[in-house]
């Protein structure tokens, strides 16, 4: 059952899918129904998830599940993935790479290769307050209150010392 994405308790679980370039406006606007629509028909043996899905800065899509209500289960998460591939099928975009990191720099986001990381520190392109996309968040209130959150307040603070 789809529910509007701040209508989700802060304890919802979710799942953060980065793409590998900045959506369109229109882009995402043509997927907005079919994310309430998974969001809608979105089941766990049988039972509706109360859920829904998000685009955050063009370059996320974040799904959410009140678990509260339903667990997911494996099936039900195979099903999410499948409708990821879908959408990635339908912008020509990757959203299940994991191997880029991304910052909000000057406004936008940018994407940097994990093995760029070091040199990017090194030349002070980033910096440790630089803003985060911490890809892994897996609760709402986490996503809400950090995300992004400054580079050295993560996992990435010894790439800072």
């Amino acid at each position: 059952m789809y529910v509007p994405f701040n209508d989700l308790p802060d304890s919802a679980r979710i799942w953060i899918y980065q793409a590998d370039r900045p959506l369109t406006d229109t882009e995402v606007a043509t997927i907005q129904p079919a994310l309430r629509h998974f969001a809608d028909e979105w089941t766990s043996h049988g039972r509706s998830l109360q859920a829904s899905a998000a685009i955050l800065h063009n370059q996320f899509l974040v799904v959410g599940l009140d678990e509260a209500v339903a667990d997911a289960s494996g099936c039900s998460i195979d099903a999410s993935v499948r409708f990821v591939r879908a959408i990635e099928e339908a912008l020509d975009v990757s959203l299940l790479e994991k191997s880029r990191l991304a910052f909000l720099v000057d406004g936008q986001v940018e994407l940097l290769d994990r093995r760029e990381l070091k040199p990017a520190v090194a030349a002070g392109r980033l910096v440790s307050s630089t803003p985060y996309f911490d890809a892994t968040v897996a609760r709402k209130d986490a996503l809400q209150k950090s995300f992004p959150t400054a580079a050295n307040q993560t996992w990435l603070a010894r790439y800072f010392n």
